[in-house]
């Protein structure tokens, strides 16, 4: 089992405190999602666990098994088998999708193990067909000229492909038609294992109705104030944020969408 522990952590962006004392254990195994309003700290979270240099830890640490992820660079984060699939994938020219995923792929192996060339191709052509992608995806540079909703589906098949330990999903279902969002969906369903857990973050219930998890975690004001099963998102898609917020007596402002009951599901 590989287990993802946060112990209290606190983060900063350009000198302001977003994150203020997160406590979350994720362990293989296990779906987590994350709910909240805008602006909580949601995304941060998950930037701040890949090390994104522009996210501060001004306290607490993030573990993975007891490797203590602040002592570790970006790419041996991954290697540790951390992934993130962002909200806002990048474009990058000269890359082709096939190209990125093998190497992603190999860097996680020793020297002596690199993937063969055919193996790798009948895995991205059954990966990619699972997927309802084409055939010629693989060789257009990575995410150049793809919609939203190929780079959701190119995000989910380099996790598929690569295999990593936890996942942190940002946002995959923001932007998606409801076909695109049953792909995505499938994508990640048929990754649930005891070698797999993820973390998905996540403003709409409709998306925990494709992909049921074992615990929601609500965030707001810059930490989790409160867990629950997947019952939990259903109560906040009818009510709203702001009952929540008024149930535990904090002092959290709230937009009119966050506070309305049934937004999640819009």
């Amino acid at each position: 089992m590989t287990t993802l522990k946060i112990v209290d952590l606190h983060v900063s962006v350009a000198e302001k405190e977003i994150l203020k004392g997160v406590n979350l254990t994720v362990n293989t195994g296990e779906i987590h999602a994350i709910m909240g309003p805008n602006g909580t700290g949601k995304s941060t979270l998950s930037q701040t666990i890949m090390g994104h240099p522009a996210y501060q830890v001004t306290s607490g640490h993030i573990y993975i098994d007891d490797q203590n992820l602040s002592e570790m660079t970006v790419d041996q984060r991954a290697r540790a088998g951390l992934f993130l699939a962002m909200q806002y994938p990048s474009e990058i020219q000269g890359v082709t999708n096939a190209e990125f995923m093998r190497a992603a792929i190999n860097a996680r192996r020793a020297d002596d193990d690199q993937i063969n060339i055919m193996t790798f191709i009948q895995q991205l052509d059954e990966k990619r067909e699972f997927l309802s992608m084409t055939e010629e995806m693989a060789e257009r540079y990575l995410n150049e000229g793809f919609s939203g909703g190929e780079k959701k589906r190119n995000e989910i098949l380099q996790m598929m492909m690569i295999a990593p330990k936890i996942a942190i999903l940002d946002e995959i279902d923001s932007g998606l038609d409801i076909d695109a969002l049953k792909v995505v969906s499938r994508g990640v369903n048929h990754m649930r294992s005891n070698d797999f857990g993820a973390l998905m973050i996540t403003h709409y219930q409709r998306l925990l109705d494709y992909i049921i998890p074992d615990f929601v975690h609500v965030m707001m004001g810059g930490k989790i104030v409160k867990t629950g099963g997947a019952e939990l998102a259903k109560k906040l898609e009818a009510e709203g944020y702001k009952g929540l917020r008024d149930e535990l007596g904090l002092d959290i402002t709230l937009t009119d969408e966050d506070a309305d009951s049934g937004v999640l599901g819009k």
